[in-house]
């Protein structure tokens, strides 16, 4: 199987040609160690780090931005963003305070991406 990828990972932007024989990946195109890493995951196990909105219980501040604080599977975004339309944070929070401990993955947390000021 041959799959053509551009790395996302810097900004060279590689074009990345993946090839699997034999349960070995070949990677070529890319100037980086960067790209042959993201191609390799992109056969085996695609990951994402979501960003999001979080509800809160703040007029002032009605929603909180959010994301992940590792990359998830990406075939966990649909329940991620399940449980995410599912919040309400009802505390006022700093950037970088999780919101989720362990979201959808063990180890992977939620965390806030602003601040919700108190006014």
């Amino acid at each position: 199987m041959i799959k053509e990828f551009v790395c996302i990972v810097c900004p060279n932007g590689c074009t990345l040609r993946a090839e699997e024989l034999d349960s070995e990946i070949t990677v070529t195109g890319n100037t980086c160690p960067k790209g042959e890493e993201y191609a390799k995951t992109e056969l085996t196990c695609p990951t994402r780090t979501l960003t999001s909105t979080v509800a809160t219980s703040f007029p002032s501040h009605p929603v909180l931005p959010v994301r992940t604080s590792a990359a998830i599977p990406k075939g966990e975004i649909k329940n991620a963003m399940t449980a995410i339309n599912r919040l309400l944070v009802t505390t006022r929070l700093k950037c970088g305070d999780t919101v989720v401990k362990d979201f959808i993955v063990p180890g992977v947390d939620l965390i806030a991406t602003d601040d919700i000021n108190a006014k």
